[in-house]
């Protein structure tokens, strides 16, 4: 009996495989994708004029040259922040990097664009801030939208000033 319990458990180990360990999805790594979307991302001035923030999550494919494919909005909390955000994806063409033997891959990548509150902001500045809040209309997927093997990157943060 303890033979036969040695001879299964020796067979099982053999034939056992790790975890594939995946590269992260982006050339350079997670630093360079954060760097890359922070240089790429340009706000438009009614995003800053209306002190808008908020997050954008996008849902997209990448083929094996690492070409951007079925780009699609799974939610925005307001529509002026999608466009900057869409203009940066497209500039990330040829810079994925998907797993072996797959011709496409799924991503999810939320981006936060936030803008820095101070104490010194004077009362028009913090209007326009609570403006935005109170009148911001999010777009959400009314539908099931599937995710079959979509792998979730981590939160772009963009922040910015009254200044810039």
């Amino acid at each position: 009996m303890k033979r036969l319990l040695l001879i299964t458990a020796l067979f099982v180990t053999t034939h056992c495989m790790a975890q594939q360990q995946l590269a992260f999805p982006f050339q350079g790594g997670n630093p360079a994708m954060m760097q890359f979307f922070r240089d790429s991302l340009q706000l438009s001035q009614v995003i800053k004029l209306s002190k808008a923030s908020g997050m954008v999550v996008f849902k997209f494919s990448a083929d094996d040259q690492g070409n951007l494919k079925n780009l699609v909005i799974y939610y925005a909390d307001d529509a002026i922040l999608v466009p900057p955000v869409i203009d940066a994806m497209k500039k990330s063409t040829r810079k994925w990097i998907i797993p072996d033997k797959e011709k496409l891959h799924d991503f999810v990548i939320p981006f936060m664009i936030r803008y820095n509150t101070s104490d010194k902001d004077g009362k028009e500045n913090q209007a326009a801030v609570y403006n935005f809040y109170e009148k911001h209309t999010p777009i959400m997927s009314q539908d099931q939208i599937p995710l079959n093997l979509a792998t979730l990157l981590p939160t772009v943060t963009v922040s910015y000033d009254s200044k810039q």
